[in-house]
């Protein structure tokens, strides 16, 4: 495998091949896309925003026992990581009721979900990434049940963590989208990225539903500042201590 090969250009990010077939560089790219690629963009400084922002939080999960991908993040840009095999399914957890999950149910925007609501959607965008029920993936042969098992349990567990961390930053964790590949020893890391790209976060600050939005929504519905939004998420994420807060201290 040479070395600076481009293995994959996606949406947000390009992967190159490096000397070790166990390892390969994650770029993040400024593009920004919406509605399965329907609308297309650029978020200045996005790349290396995400970057950070997800290289801060992948350090949190591995310090509370979560694998990941990561290894390190050699430029502001750029991260290190394992070379894994992308189970087909983007894991959604929503801690509130927003986006589809209102459109498709009548749900008020809003609307605290407790227990936490896990979803499987399969990755293709040929078909618009569509949700699944336990049956279709199993005829689908997407993952096995024992693994979409070990899929929900990481990712309730990465949602506790997560949810706890933010609210340190005076955000509230909507609801994010996670991906997890395979490594070589069959093991479910997680992959990908989280960000403004994959999360929803709304400002505890703000009561306005428009202003309180810090993620790729503003892009979505044309909010105006995304930029900025963006910027505030890191400037609280770095700003937060690296580590979650024990049952004890919430």
């Amino acid at each position: 495998m040479n070395t600076n090969q481009k293995l994959y250009e996606g949406k947000a990010k390009i992967l190159y091949a490096t000397d070790d077939a166990d390892i390969i560089l994650s770029v993040f790219k400024d593009d920004a896309t919406a509605f399965n690629a329907q609308k297309r963009g650029t978020i200045r400084g996005k790349g290396e925003v995400n970057c950070a922002i997800s290289t801060h939080l992948f350090r949190l999960l591995e310090a509370e026992g979560v694998r990941t991908h990561w290894i390190d993040t050699p430029s502001p840009t750029t991260m290190r990581v394992r070379t894994v095999t992308i189970v087909p399914l983007e894991v959604v957890v929503r801690n509130i009721a927003a986006g589809s999950l209102c459109r498709q149910t009548g749900l008020p925007v809003g609307t605290p979900l407790s227990p936490p609501l896990v979803e499987f959607y399969y990755k293709n965008d040929d078909l618009g990434d569509p949700l699944l029920t336990s049956d279709r993936i199993r005829i689908l042969n997407l993952a096995a049940p024992s693994q979409v098992e070990q899929l929900q349990t990481l990712a309730l567990q990465i949602n506790n963590i997560l949810t706890k961390f933010f609210d340190q930053c005076g955000i509230t964790l909507v609801d994010f989208k996670l991906e997890f590949g395979l490594d070589g020893k069959q093991s479910l890391l997680l992959a990908d990225e989280i960000s403004p790209d994959t999360c929803r976060l709304w400002d505890q600050a703000e009561t306005d539903p428009e202003r309180r939005v810090m993620d790729k929504d503003r892009f979505r519905h044309d909010l105006g500042d995304v930029e900025g939004a963006y910027q505030r998420v890191l400037a609280r994420v770095l700003g937060a201590p690296l580590r979650s807060p024990s049952a004890s201290e919430v």
